[in-house]
């Protein structure tokens, strides 16, 4: 066989192999429609591990207000009270993807469900950490504090915490809403309950002041 031969047959045999990859991968992302989601296959621990090490615990105390991460905080105690309590762990793993991963804002269908449970779009792609401050987040805060007190035009009643509005809403509560947001002051629980337009996640459209 010639060296022309060879380096031929060569060539066919890489482009043989290429095609079975893409196929595979193909086969694979119609199977796991959640492989682009950065939080498929990505243990709670590593999670943590990524966010304390870029932001510290200041930080995410203050835009999360998880009491784990201000009270004698560390990775393994946060790890285990966020494994048993849902609300929380959902805030940290929506933080994880539209604050640490930088992603585009989430479609009305997708807010609806678990962040891992959410299909990202192939075109999105992680950014760069979105840089926050713990002044941004005390102003979250407040504006928390202030959303709490408002009166809520479903029940006539006040609003409760983050932790009681996440509740009502794994219980199938708050079934429509419209979330608003302005620079550092937007919060996930920020909304008004009027005919809403399709909401979006509160941290998909979130961007801090620089």
């Amino acid at each position: 066989m010639s060296e022309e031969d060879l380096n031929q047959t060569e060539n066919e045999i890489e482009k043989k192999t290429e095609k079975k990859i893409e196929k595979k991968t193909e086969s694979s992302t119609d199977e796991n429609p959640y492989l682009n989601n950065p939080l498929h296959g990505v243990g709670l621990k590593t999670i943590l591990e990524e966010l304390v090490s870029h932001y510290g615990f200041d930080i995410l105390y203050a835009y999360l207000n998880i009491k784990c991460f201000k009270v004698n905080p560390s990775i393994a105690a946060s790890a285990k009270f966020l494994k048993k309590t849902d609300w929380a762990r959902e805030k940290v793993e929506v933080f994880y993807l539209y604050q640490y991963k930088n992603l585009p804002g989430v479609s009305s269908e997708q807010f609806k469900l678990p962040p891992r449970e959410r299909i990202v779009p192939e075109h999105h792609k992680p950014g760069e950490p979105a840089k926050l401050s713990i002044e941004d987040g005390e102003k979250l805060q407040q504006k928390r504090a202030n959303n709490a007190a408002s009166r809520n035009s479903y029940t006539g009643e006040r609003k409760g915490s983050s932790k009681a509005y996440n509740e009502g809403r794994s219980a199938g509560h708050y079934k429509s809403r419209d979330n608003r947001f302005d620079g550092a002051d937007a919060a996930d629980d920020d909304w008004d309950d009027v005919n809403p337009a399709p909401p979006k996640d509160p941290w998909g459209n979130f961007k801090p002041k620089k």
